[in-house]
């Protein structure tokens, strides 16, 4: 039995590569409490080979799904509460991109930046609901306890239309390769986001320095912090973390609701050029619906995730009235000055706002290590598949560490325009995992005969994969063009 964790997502798992498994496990799941990187992970199931479950063309399908409750069949060593699972719904969607939403209201104005935000929140829990619908019906399609991401993706298709089939592979390689764009892009963010905190709390009470220096002096930290390749000697600086981000929040809160100026000394709406870039960040900001899986498959009562008071929309809507609550007062507050990041707009002549930079530098800096775990884990397995002893295993994990590293701060060194970075990443990336993927799941999974009456569901996801593409390519288009002409406007 496969007992050792894995990140979400991992492609090492044999329940993807079609292998036929002579007996069936039940894998205990791992315990989300009690570590570092609760958020990323997630145990792969082994028992789920098509050969064994029962397929949607076999006449015994429609008995055998029906009567399957994946959550029954589930082996939990420490299974997670309701609060327990709130907690880590709140700590995997709140990071640098609420930071960031206040300079997204700039880009969409005050009254559309606030019914959009929440239009936002509400498009993309929908979307993690349909994420959870379709692993429900797909584990009891298998007949296999749970699923992550790649592996409800890789099932639809498989067991899908039969013309789309043959896209299985496919479709699981793109779902992995989003999830090394999403979080290599958060690497990048958090780079610049540090660099650039520092350079004002230096600048103010020492010299000024160009960002990229800032960056260069951070890139053997970074790489010395991420040599670590047990997640649990992070403990200690992941806890430090926490506290810090809190912390900040709050300071930050503290000097955002001050004198606030009347709501008409700002733009009600931006044109229509500056609304991709709005988007971008607006879903950038948006970004757990890749923990919701792990969090439902380690859920003590899983039915309690769901629901118009489940967990995930009790969770969602906090999320989503705090993020349109930063960026309300943030941009009201600072206007058409607000930064990239609203810790840069906080005044420099006091002392805690300087404080509030360190904490919120040093809490992104601590956290690249869990955001850069997930792409390791993807990467990792097909470069110890091209190696074969042990030793040079070892070397070619801790290269691709190095070689990453060093990548995504080249990538910050080239790009230091936090906002641009910050909306393109959420373009690129968030947009396809957020918006694109989960109604194309839908309609594949349930195609044809459970699209709803006169096929509402079929419509309704095509204008979601409608918007979530407008978003992707509008939004890239303008966020590459303000990084190439940092001052177009």
């Amino acid at each position: 039995m496969k007992n050792e964790r894995e990140p979400l997502l991992s492609t090492s798992d044999n329940s993807l590569d079609g292998s036929h498994n002579e007996h069936q496990h039940l894998l205990a799941r791992p315990d989300l409490r009690s570590s570092p990187e609760n958020m990323i992970v997630d145990v792969n199931n082994d028992n789920d080979s098509l050969s064994q479950s029962a397929s949607k063309d076999d006449p015994a399908y429609g008995s055998a799904s029906e009567t399957y409750d994946p959550s029954m069949h589930r082996t939990l060593e420490h299974p997670t509460t309701n609060m327990d699972t709130m907690i880590h719904l709140l700590k995997g969607n709140i990071g640098t991109g609420i930071l960031a939403m206040p300079d997204a209201f700039k880009n969409a104005g005050l009254y559309v930046g606030l019914f959009g935000t929440l239009l936002m929140g509400a498009i993309c829990t929908h979307c993690m609901h349909m994420l959870v619908r379709c692993s429900h019906e797909l584990c009891r399609r298998l007949q296999v306890p749970s699923l992550n991401f790649a592996e409800v993706c890789y099932r639809s298709f498989e067991t899908g239309p039969m013309g789309m089939r043959r896209y299985s592979n496919l479709a699981r390689s793109l779902v992995n390769m989003f999830l090394v764009i999403t979080q290599l892009g958060f690497c990048c963010v958090y780079f610049v986001f540090v660099a650039a905190n520092l350079k004002e709390v230096v600048a103010h009470y020492f010299f000024d320095l160009d960002t990229r220096v800032y960056l260069l002096l951070m890139l053997v930290p970074m790489v010395l912090l991420n040599l670590v390749k047990n997640l649990k000697f992070l403990t200690p600086v992941s806890l430090i973390a926490a506290c810090l981000t809190v912390a900040g929040l709050a300071c930050t809160f503290y000097f955002v609701l001050q004198d606030l100026p009347n709501t008409h000394s700002v733009k009600p709406w931006a044109s229509w050029a500056q609304l991709p870039l709005y988007f971008g960040t607006a879903v950038y900001a948006f970004e757990g619906i890749g923990i919701v899986l792990p969090l439902e498959n380690n859920m003590k009562t899983p039915e309690d995730f769901g629901g118009w008071t489940g967990v995930l929309n009790t969770g969602m809507v906090i999320v989503a009235c705090l993020y349109t609550a930063v960026g309300f007062f943030g941009y009201l507050k600072y206007g058409e000055d607000v930064q990239g990041s609203i810790t840069l707009n906080l005044p420099g002549d006091q002392f805690i706002a300087q404080l509030v930079r360190i904490m919120m530098a040093l809490a992104i800096f601590f956290s690249y290590g869990l955001q850069f775990y997930v792409p390791i884990s993807i990467l990792n397995p097909s470069i110890r598949r091209r190696l074969h002893s042990e030793q040079a295993q070892l070397i070619g994990e801790y290269l691709l560490r190095v070689g990453l590293v060093v990548f995504t701060f080249l990538l910050a060194a080239m790009i230091p325009n936090l906002g641009a970075v910050i909306s393109l990443v959420g373009a690129v990336s968030s947009s396809t995992l957020a918006l694109i993927f989960p109604p194309l799941i839908e309609i594949i999974t349930f195609w044809p005969d459970g699209l709803g009456r006169n096929y509402w569901v079929l419509w309704k996801d095509i204008a979601i994969m409608t918007f979530g593409i407008c978003g992707f390519v509008f939004g890239t288009y303008t966020s590459v063009a303000q990084i190439i002409n940092p001052d177009l406007h």
